[in-house]
C-alpha cells in the first residue's frame, strides 16, 4: 500500500519525479522515476580533504545531491556506500551519463535515500 501511495505521489512524473535512467553494478535501470533534491555544487578550493589540508584545484567543483527513487525499480537492489553510480540527464537511456560516488544509502518503507558526489568541471 504504501509503494502505491509513494509512486503515485512522490515519484509521479506529472508532479516532482523525472525520468532518468541509472546505471549500477553492471545493470542499467532505463527510464525510471526519480528525484534529485539538494543539488549543491562547492567550489573545490572550500572542500578540506584528508588531514585539514584544503583541495584548491581551480575550475572544479564538488557536486552533492540527494537521489530518491523506489526500490522496486532497482529490482530490489540497495546501493552500497562507496561504490559509483551513473545517472543521465534525459528521458531514454541516453545522453551523458554522470558518474557520482555514493556517500550515504538508506531504505524506508521501499523508498531509497541514495546521497551522491562527484567532482565536475
Amino acid at each position: 500500500m504504501v509503494e502505491t501511495a509513494t509512486k503515485k505521489v512522490f515519484l509521479n512524473t506529472d508532479t516532482f519525479a523525472d525520468l532518468r535512467t541509472i546505471k549500477y553494478d553492471g545493470e542499467t535501470y532505463t527510464d525510471i522515476p526519480i528525484i534529485l533534491a539538494n543539488v549543491t555544487e562547492l567550489d573545490r578550493r572550500t572542500v578540506i580533504i584528508q588531514d585539514g589540508r584544503r583541495d584548491n584545484t581551480q575550475g572544479l567543483f564538488m557536486v552533492s545531491a540527494v537521489l530518491c527513487c523506489a526500490l522496486s525499480d532497482l529490482n530490489g537492489v540497495e546501493p552500497e556506500k562507496g561504490r559509483p553510480i551513473q545517472m543521465n540527464f534525459q528521458e531514454g537511456g541516453d545522453g551523458y551519463f554522470m558518474e557520482y560516488n555514493i556517500e550515504e544509502s538508506s531504505c524506508s518503507m521501499g523508498m531509497l535515500r541514495i546521497v551522491l558526489e562527484a567532482i565536475d568541471e
